[in-house]
């Protein structure tokens, strides 16, 4: 007697099966960028070795790898990741 849990995606048609794949890949690659934006928060706030210049290269690889995953994203990320992250450098390098 099988006791597990019927896959209630299988019985969706193929259309509605691949809008549920297309939206649990857009919400691991959210989660991916949110965690990699942590990562480098991380980084630059902690690291007590890391130059300006370090800090301003993880910021824009940090834009490169958003703008790969998400390439028509590029004003929701100015508006929401950028402005923390500048904010983060002005703050560690006591900048104006």
């Amino acid at each position: 007697m099988n006791l597990e849990p019927a896959n209630p995606r299988t019985n969706l048609p193929l259309a509605e099966q691949d809008v549920h794949r297309e939206r649990e890949e857009e919400a691991r690659k959210i989660r991916r960028l949110q965690l990699m934006i942590s990562m480098v928060t991380s980084v630059i706030s902690q690291d007590p070795n890391l130059s300006l210049q370090e800090a301003s290269e993880l910021a824009a690889g940090a834009k490169r790898a958003a703008l790969a995953m998400f390439p028509d994203k590029e004003l929701a990320y100015d508006l929401l990741y950028k402005p923390r992250l500048q904010r983060l450098i002005r703050e560690r390098f006591r900048l104006q």
